[in-house]
């Protein structure tokens, strides 16, 4: 089962990732759903029928959220049905005069976002974090080994890679001062994230781990934005609000979630026994491996793979008050960083709260100045035996409006 698009086979867009997103092109600037391959996209609206597909009405959609809605079967099919048109050589005469470039496209917001709710499933991160926020407390809160702790977030703020980051105003509190400034945030950070996307709703109700499948539609990175000096003054007692609802970044291609089979680990060891709503069977993790770059150079390498929470835990923890599930909806990990200060996915936890910066470009750096530019991509193995990657995140930091 080899593709036949050029430059396609052995690369990280082969036919085991396919992943869709929604584009349009200096010739047509209509927005319609496309799905990539190699180095091209296939714009699937005049394929579809031709192929007499009974969902080819969503090919023209504006967004994915009609696809999304169909639910796994469709999905499955879909996946089948765009395999076998890119290796079959006798779909080539279909297929080959609607591959696009990818350069010659603009990428759009994937999906209308109905909810957003971030997650904090990162072992390493949240350690770090008290330890920076509260040196002498306890890193971890008594509820942090028991449940995945999450945050509605601002479904609004959402955007699409490549949206300019405007730097956010709001209260602070020097530490050389006893009351609190109005200003734009001083420390302006990052979070690398993974996202899931929620195709098919869900009414009232409880869903189990193992129902995860057949709602998740896909996986983005997903970079949360975060103001730490507006954090830290706001956070206590409701935990984070505006220090982080002004902008969350996405990629603009939604890999499928069945695109991760070959990518799926062990969890860490959860001590203690998490409770059996949140029980989950077998390789319930992901190998995903995540490189952060500021303005060009590598400066960590975050392992999605050592996250102590799952995907399915997440889905479970969510909807166990009989929370609905809407389509769009969005749930991030949390910022996923490792053992090591080279896997950390944030600047606040590379620079130690700008107490030990760290190096680019030649010089120290901690947190984010105004024209940085922030770029998230990852890998993970693909079943091909090769790896597949995820759609990049990219955002540059603006200066605060006046």
């Amino acid at each position: 089962m080899s593709c036949w698009v050029e430059g396609a086979a052995g690369s990280t867009y082969d036919v085991d990732n396919l992943p869709y997103g929604v584009f349009s092109t200096a010739e047509r600037d209509a927005p319609r759903v496309g799905v990539r391959i190699g180095d091209f996209v296939l714009d699937a609206a005049p394929v579809a029928p031709a192929e007499m597909l009974e969902i080819a009405h969503a090919f023209e959609a504006p967004t994915l959220n009609p696809i999304m809605a169909a639910g796994r079967a469709t999905w499955t099919s879909l996946r089948t049905w765009f395999t076998h048109l890119l290796t079959d050589e006798s779909a080539r005469d279909l297929v080959e005069p609607n591959l696009v470039p990818v350069d010659r496209i603009t990428l759009h917001q994937p999906f209308d976002v109905a909810d957003y709710v971030d997650f904090y499933c990162s072992l390493q991160h949240a350690t770090n974090v008290g330890r920076i926020f509260r040196p002498d407390g306890e890193a971890l809160l008594p509820n942090w080994r028991h449940l995945p702790v999450g945050y509605h977030g601002r479904a609004g703020t959402v955007v699409v890679s490549g949206t300019p980051v405007i730097r956010p105003h709001g209260q602070r509190k020097p530490a050389d001062s006893d009351v609190p400034v109005f200003g734009p945030s001083q420390r302006l950070d990052i979070e690398a994230e993974v996202g899931f996307v929620v195709g098919v709703p869900a009414g009232s109700g409880r869903l189990a781990a193992d129902d995860a499948p057949d709602h998740v539609f896909g996986v983005v990175l997903l970079n949360d934005w975060s103001a730490r000096d507006i954090q830290a003054w706001e956070y206590v007692p409701l935990g984070p609000f505006l220090g982080k609802s002004f902008a969350t970044s996405i990629s603009g291609w939604v890999t499928p979630y069945d695109a991760f089979e070959a990518a799926r680990v062990d969890l860490p060891r959860q001590e203690p026994v998490p409770l059996d709503y949140l029980s989950v069977d077998g390789k319930a993790g992901l190998e995903i491996d995540i490189e952060v770059l500021l303005n060009g150079e590598v400066v960590s390498r975050p392992p999605y793979a050592s996250m102590y929470w799952a995907p399915a835990q997440m889905l479970a923890h969510m909807t166990v008050n009989g929370a609905s599930l809407r389509t769009g909806d969005l749930f991030a990990s949390g910022t996923v960083s490792g053992d090591e200060r080279g896997q950390r996915g944030s600047f606040l936890e590379l620079s130690w709260g700008g107490k030990e910066p760290f190096t680019a470009g030649g010089r120290e750096r901690s947190f984010l100045e105004d024209g940085d530019e922030v770029v998230l991509r990852a890998t993970a193995p693909g079943a091909l035996g090769g790896r597949i990657a995820l759609g990049e995140v990219s955002g540059r930091i603006e200066p605060a409006a006046t």
